[in-house]
């Protein structure tokens, strides 16, 4: 959603200032955030108007279930008292991604119909990377709709080689 995207761009961005050098060390506790975030019912609390911003920035917190950085604390209380929870989980997202222009890399989804792991990971990481001309952080999801193959998703850009696809132009192309 573009309006949560605009919402979100200036408090990653000052978190990711204040954090400086040590961004890469609060990308966790922003992901545990983002998940509390998503949490039909923790927002709903946070909307009732009976709430203190206190009792709702406290929660939050205990609900992140770490001890969370002064930056990362201080960007919950600001975020909780303008109204903007529900642009939390995007605030974080935008937040990794700083931290990963910093360091050169990009997140990768990669889609497979099959668990990849250990050394044929390595492989496809590297193959991905000569490709992608970055680093990769990787992350797998089991797809087993794609019969076989892999489809990689490197922010905007997408790699199908799976054999779904793969049928799905075969279809086209006879039906056209």
């Amino acid at each position: 959603m573009a309006e949560l995207a605009t919402i979100a761009r200036p408090y990653a961005e000052a978190l990711f200032k204040a954090a400086g050098p040590h961004a890469q060390a609060l990308v966790g506790q922003m992901g545990q955030l983002a998940q509390v975030a998503g949490n039909a019912d923790l927002r709903q609390f946070a909307d009732n108007p009976k709430a203190s911003t206190a009792e709702v920035v406290d929660l939050v917190i205990r609900a992140a279930g770490t001890d969370l950085d002064a930056k990362v604390a201080n960007l919950v209380r600001a975020v909780v008292e303008n109204g903007r929870l529900a642009a939390l989980p995007e605030i974080a997202g935008q937040f990794k991604a700083h931290v990963n222009a910093q360091a050169g890399s990009s997140d990768a989804v990669i889609h497979s119909a099959f668990p990849i792991e250990g050394e044929a990971l390595a492989e496809v990481v590297a193959a991905l990377e000569k490709r992608f001309g970055r680093r990769l952080n990787p992350r797998v999801e089991v797809d087993p709709e794609l019969i076989g193959g892999v489809r990689v998703v490197v922010g905007d850009e997408v790699l199908d080689t799976s054999v779904k696809a793969r049928l799905e132009h075969m279809k086209v192309a006879l039906t056209a």
